[in-house]
């Protein structure tokens, strides 16, 4: 009998010995919720002896105002026997600080089945919690910034799987990011724009450098989206290469763009092409006509007495003279023509792959529909016109374009001196 005793004794204090080396805390209440049993972990964290501890509640040590849920957890398992799986945060009086614990406590039982007490294991994860807290708050503050960003950015895998979308690319492609991430670029996109845009993505992997492209698509409504993209390579362990792409929609600017192009080659009254534009024009239809043995007739045309019309019927008429000549000047071209407005009254016709005798014949249909214009505005009366035309074509030994636009212009002042409403020919 003594051996067996000895046996037990030797068994409790082993037992006793492994619970005093957990790291957790470990302890049974009994239904009054007095401790019964409490391992080392919780006599340091309550700074007292053994004795200080058993036969002693909650409220010597901790502030049971703030540790509501320590309460509320020990009447579930010893009032309604029910295992509970939970997290506590405690103030506890000896530290004098707030502490986090994932907690796990169970009913203990008489032999006749009815609640005896409770026991239970607690583990400090304060720190986890913290740290969890933090990276919560820092994946929020990411979240928000890579939201509000004016950048459509997103993370693609190099088998064209979306690991991450902002909420801007969301929109752009008319879903939810949770319902994009986890899918190709052809399960969300039009096959042509998926594969539009991975010609880029292929140039990352391959070269595993970062590019910076310019990506044009074209919407089923027919508007046109202009976008400069920066991808660059993002690559982690164990895991499939990816890329980072940044893509700012500079539709708008490319609009921009394309006005001050518009504005610096057009004249802004009459839409027409301006002279800087129609100088570099014709130097290549030169070039071109020189290189290929072509046909080239260049036209001078000058509004007569524009200014008595100016003077008679203000500058508003003018105007709008000078826009009725283009108008119909316009419409007596072909699209490979050239027309210009070079200043004041004065137009430049270039006509590629034209003989002289088919340029005159132009000239003389121009003149004529001229003639018949009549011009009725804001003013009294209406304004009649007629045009002078120089016309001269390419022939073999001109050295520039220069010569050719020379002897047109000198055929105009000829027109002009002539009688006025008349084509010359040099």
């Amino acid at each position: 009998m003594s051996k067996k005793k000895d046996m037990a004794s030797t068994f409790n204090n082993i037992k006793s010995e492994v619970l005093d080396s957990i790291d957790s805390f470990i302890y049974t209440k009994d239904l009054s919720g007095k401790y019964t049993y409490a391992n080392q972990a919780i006599l340091d964290l309550f700074e007292k002896n053994l004795t200080d501890v058993i036969g002693y509640d909650d409220s010597h040590f901790f502030d049971l105002a703030i540790s509501r849920q320590l309460k509320i957890n020990d009447d579930l398992v010893m009032n309604k026997a029910i295992r509970v799986e939970s997290e506590e945060i405690n103030f506890i009086k000896a530290k004098n600080e707030t502490r986090i614990y994932k907690v796990v406590k169970k009913p203990l039982y008489r032999s006749d089945g009815s609640v005896d007490g409770m026991s239970g294991i607690s583990t400090d994860i304060t720190v986890e919690k913290k740290l969890q807290e933090q990276v919560s708050n820092q994946s929020h503050l990411l979240t928000t910034m890579l939201n509000n960003i004016d950048a459509h950015i997103y993370i693609k895998d190099c088998e064209r799987t979306f690991l991450y979308v902002n909420s801007r690319v969301a929109e752009l492609f008319g879903d939810k990011a949770e319902n994009i991430i986890g899918k190709k670029d052809t399960e969300v996109l039009p096959k042509d724009i998926a594969e539009h845009f991975y010609q880029s993505d292929k140039q990352v992997f391959e070269k595993n450098q970062k590019q910076v492209i310019e990506e044009t698509t074209h919407s089923k409504d027919g508007n046109t989206s202009h976008y400069i993209s920066t991808k660059i390579p993002f690559n982690q362990p164990n895991k499939l290469p990816a890329l980072i792409g940044f893509s700012s929609d500079v539709t708008e600017l490319f609009k921009l763009k394309e006005e001050f192009k518009k504005l610096a080659n057009t004249d802004p009254l009459t839409n027409l092409y301006n002279r800087r534009l129609f100088t570099e024009q014709a130097e290549k239809e030169y070039h071109r006509t020189k290189r290929y043995s072509l046909s080239l007739t260049v036209m001078t045309i000058d509004i007569d007495h524009f200014k008595s019309i100016n003077d008679k019927f203000g500058h508003p008429a003018g105007d709008q003279v000078l826009i009725e000549v283009a108008k119909q000047l316009k419409a007596n071209l072909r699209q490979i023509d050239i027309l210009a407005r070079i200043g004041g009254d004065e137009f430049f016709i270039l006509l590629p792959e034209t003989s002289a005798t088919a340029g005159m014949k132009l000239a003389e249909r121009i003149r004529t529909e001229q003639s018949n214009l009549k011009i009725l505005g804001d003013w009294q009366g209406e304004i009649k016109l007629s045009v002078s035309i120089g016309v001269s074509s390419f022939i073999s030994d001109d050295e520039s374009f220069d010569t050719i636009f020379s002897r047109a212009d000198k055929a105009l002042y000829q027109a002009k001196n002539y009688s006025r409403n008349k084509v010359m020919y040099l």
